[in-house]
């Protein structure tokens, strides 16, 4: 989950603005007694974007370069399909609009995150490489709000930026303690590869001082350009470097199947981690079929949320069913994920913001929502706190298919997420 920025960072490397507003801005009011000091007073009048039927939400999301994050901007959409078709929230009908930015196209992400500003509610669910230009416009206009999965440090420290799945500079200790308990010799050879851009190598050092922490030996630990296609070279290198475990949860699909490859060409089989980045349902077919992923391991903070989850957590059927009603055939994939729960948790602070809801009590609801799992689709994080999961689920890769493993029933306490670690917080991070 908390490898969003990393998987964006690489997928892009080889691979209209919002409608009309219903109301103005106002820029007088009185905060309300017991509101939170980093809310503007103004907010609390500011009904931009929502009527007594309606409410506008802005999605700026990079679509270009073959529909990069689509899947944020179908994910927000079919999450206010299903709301809509049970009346709304609260009787108003959630209209998205959809801010198309470009990569490496920050000025765009800017003018939209403006426009959205001066015709919508709030933004919902984007996703884009450029948000940290938008947080610019964010961080001038404290009373509007931001419900999205955000990958620029600074911007989603925000106080009026709220994510479902907040970033943090860290790892869970617990799945790195099963893998420690269960290979207790391989975990003294460990290796990843870790890709040449800033977001990359965040993650990275956050995963590794965990790890470090634990006991864990690093000994290869490459950087590679994000234009890498063959893995060949790196995987002989890491087989004469004695790498025993390999950790390729830093890696979205695209470059941990050509890895996968690599290794199964040269022979060469240490155990494989793999993460919420690679879970994918190109996975199998991209790597060489079902013998080529066999017995690989999973970890993530979300359910299995393409299927296999299906009959055991019912928002899973939910989420994939309103997927295809707002975009038919389309391949849910972890942005996808991101737009629907930024939706609900945005859904359940508007239903929560009175009769009347302003910015300004929308953004008072969402600082009240300490504990959040979008119906047991992810495990539970704080978005008031901006605090991350300790909880997590293993599964582990048998003929093809993603299997739950070791994890409790998703009737327990935990709702079927392991929560028997800590979040690590780097240090100095």
């Amino acid at each position: 989950m908390r490898l969003a920025a990393l998987g964006a960072a690489l997928l892009v490397a080889v691979t209209g603005a919002a409608c009309s507003s219903t109301n103005s801005a106002s820029t007088t009011g009185t905060a309300p007694a017991g509101s939170s000091p980093k809310i503007p007073a103004s907010a609390f009048s500011d009904h931009t974007g929502i009527t007594s039927n309606s409410v506008r939400v802005g999605n700026i999301s990079t679509l270009n370069i073959g529909g990069l994050f689509k899947g944020a901007l179908v994910g927000t959409q079919a999450y206010a399909a299903y709301v809509n078709s049970t009346g709304g929230v609260n009787g108003r009908k959630i209209i998205v609009d959809s801010g198309a930015d470009q990569f490496n196209n920050g000025a765009l992400n800017k003018a939209l995150t403006q426009t959205a500003m001066q015709s919508d509610f709030s933004l919902v669910g984007g996703f884009s490489l450029n948000d940290g230009f938008g947080g610019t416009v964010l961080a001038q206009n404290p009373g509007f709000p931001d419900v999205s999965v955000v990958l620029d440090p600074t911007t989603n420290k925000l106080p009026n930026v709220f994510s479902p799945v907040p970033e943090n500079t860290g790892w869970e200790t617990g799945p790195l303690q099963y893998f420690k308990d269960r290979y207790p010799t391989e975990v003294d050879a460990v290796g990843t590869l870790v890709a040449t851009s800033p977001s990359a190598v965040t993650d990275w050092n956050g995963e590794k001082a965990a790890m470090e922490h634990l006991g864990y030996k690093i000994v290869y630990q490459p950087q590679y350009p994000v234009t890498q296609t063959d893995f060949t070279q790196y995987v002989i290198s890491m087989r004469n470097a004695g790498v025993k475990m390999l950790f390729l949860d830093q890696m979205p699909e695209n470059y941990a199947s050509a890895v996968i490859q690599a290794l199964n060409d040269q022979n060469f089989h240490p155990v494989v981690v793999l993460g919420a980045a690679t879970y994918s349902t190109n996975l199998v077919t991209a790597s060489g079929g079902a013998a080529a992923v066999e017995g690989m391991y999973l970890e993530q903070n979300a359910s299995l949320y393409l299927g296999e989850d299906r009959n055991l957590i019912p928002a899973v059927g939910t989420f994939l069913h309103w997927v295809q009603v707002a975009s038919p055939g389309f391949k849910p994939d972890l942005f996808t994920m991101y737009g629907w729960v930024s939706a609900e948790l945005f859904s359940q602070a508007l239903k929560n913001a009175g009769a009347d809801p302003s910015r300004g009590s929308l953004l008072q609801a969402l600082s009240k929502i300490t504990s959040f799992n979008a119906d047991n689709l992810i495990a539970p994080t704080n978005p008031a706190a901006k605090t991350n999961s300790s909880c997590y689920l293993l599964a582990q890769i048998h003929n093809g298919q993603f299997q739950r493993l070791d994890d409790p029933p998703v009737t327990s306490s935990t709702g079927g997420y392991r929560c028997n670690g800590t979040y690590y917080l780097q240090p100095g991070a």
